[in-house]
């Protein structure tokens, strides 16, 4: 358990402390070139002044000068970045606080120059202070004991109880340099956030990128649920009718069994593709299927489909077009869950600057073949239609379930809908 000296000399030696102290001292160590080429500014413009003659009052301008000249470098971009990195390590700055990657704007970047010329302003200070101080501290504190010292100091003629009071002023010296050091480094510290925090640009950065980010979470998430959704749905179909008629039609079986190897196979090359972009190895590559792929997919699915196509559907945009396949894909999965192997009609058109999905099969009053609870699909469908600018609908209409689903033929907010 912590005690009472902790609890007095912890704001100054401790860890919090000590770190601040550092950066201090890093911040000193850049101002290092900046405070030598204020010199030789300096030396310039006064005839020849000695940087490192002793006099403080060269010093002092030289430092003055080496101020505007850091503040300069704050201005480039990776200065922002580096100076939170510090604050984080160092200073004890919570990361959220503090903006991510380089300033986007000029304010931000002046906010950025403002921080680097505090930081190694004021940490050129504490480090001269770090540097000259505790020696001459030390050396007060031997002067009650060392005769030369003394000597050195000119206080060897000074009463006793004088010189008893020389180590509790070498030991006051040492106390508070390391206030001034936690004063300063806890400044740094609140003023980090203000200068080094996100500004409204950053700020909008980081929710457009967070928004792009669900966004695909999203996409890969109905790519998955539809390949793989409608795969199990019309493998459980075919698994199902197979085992009915396994001893009395032969035949069906080996159809059925040949549709499950090929849907499968379909289906892992779908889920590869898919995978491969959640491990972003080859973005941009997993397109998926389109509209030129409808045939196979019905011929596959399960389920008598009469398919009506009206329009060049090779000129559909190839965005518009995978989304599409995805719809119908859907669509055919829904009619597999609740209807069975009830026929289904299909029809694929092109309005009017639209492409017009509309799937319709008879209502069943059975139980679902798949997934009793329900699904996401129909909600994924308007999720489709809706990144497109569309819409779609959904329900029965007179004695059959209609889906259907209008995609403008333009360009779809959200790009090639990644």
């Amino acid at each position: 358990m912590r005690g009472r000296p902790y609890a007095v000399l912890g704001p100054l030696f401790g860890r919090r402390a000590r770190r601040r102290w550092a950066h201090l001292i890093l911040g000193g160590a850049l101002m290092m070139p900046y405070w030598l080429v204020g010199g030789v500014l300096v030396s310039s413009a006064t005839g020849g002044s000695r940087l490192l003659s002793g006099s403080l009052g060269p010093q002092l301008w030289a430092y003055a000068a080496g101020l505007p000249l850091a503040a300069v470098t704050g201005l480039f971009p990776p200065a922002g970045p580096l100076s939170a990195a510090a604050s984080r390590a160092l200073c004890s700055v919570p990361a959220e606080s503090l903006a991510e990657g380089p300033a986007r704007s000029w304010p931000g970047r002046l906010r950025v120059a403002v921080w680097f010329a505090l930081h190694t302003g004021a940490g050129a200070l504490v480090s001269g202070a770090t540097l000259a101080l505790p020696p001459f501290a030390l050396g007060v504190a031997a002067a009650a004991f060392v005769p030369s010292t003394r000597e050195w100091m000119g206080v060897s003629g000074a009463p006793g109880w004088q010189l008893g009071l020389l180590p509790l002023a070498g030991a006051a010296m040492l106390l508070a340099l390391a206030g001034c050091a936690a004063a300063v480094g806890g400044a740094l510290a609140r003023l980090a956030p203000v200068l080094l925090g996100p500004t409204p640009a950053d700020r909008l950065a980081v929710a457009e990128r967070r928004a792009a980010e669900l966004a695909e979470r999203n996409r890969l998430a109905r790519e998955l649920h539809d390949s793989v959704g409608h795969a199990l749905s019309a493998v459980t179909l075919q698994a199902g009718a197979a085992r009915r008629v396994l001893e009395t039609d032969p035949a069906f079986v080996l159809e059925a069994l040949t549709a499950i190897e090929e849907t499968t196979r379909r289906t892992v090359g779908e889920l590869d593709s898919v995978l491969g972009l959640l491990r972003e190895e080859s973005p941009g590559t997993a397109a998926g299927p389109a509209l030129d792929a409808v045939a196979g997919l019905i011929s596959r699915s399960g389920v008598p489909v009469t398919l009506t196509a009206d329009g060049e559907l090779s000129a559909v945009p190839a965005p518009v077009s995978r989304e599409a396949y995805r719809i119908v894909q859907e669509g055919l999965s829904n009619a597999l869950r609740h209807a069975g192997a009830s026929p289904v009609s299909l029809s694929i058109a092109l309005r009017g600057g639209e492409l017009e999905i509309v799937m319709e099969n008879p209502l069943s009053g059975g139980a679902p073949v798949v997934r009793p609870g329900g699904g996401r699909g129909l909600r994924g469908v308007a999720e489709r239609a809706a990144l497109l600018g569309g819409e779609s609908s959904a329900g029965p209409v007179g004695g059959v379930w209609r889906l259907r689903a209008g995609l403008p033929l333009g360009a779809p907010r959200g790009g090639d809908g990644r």
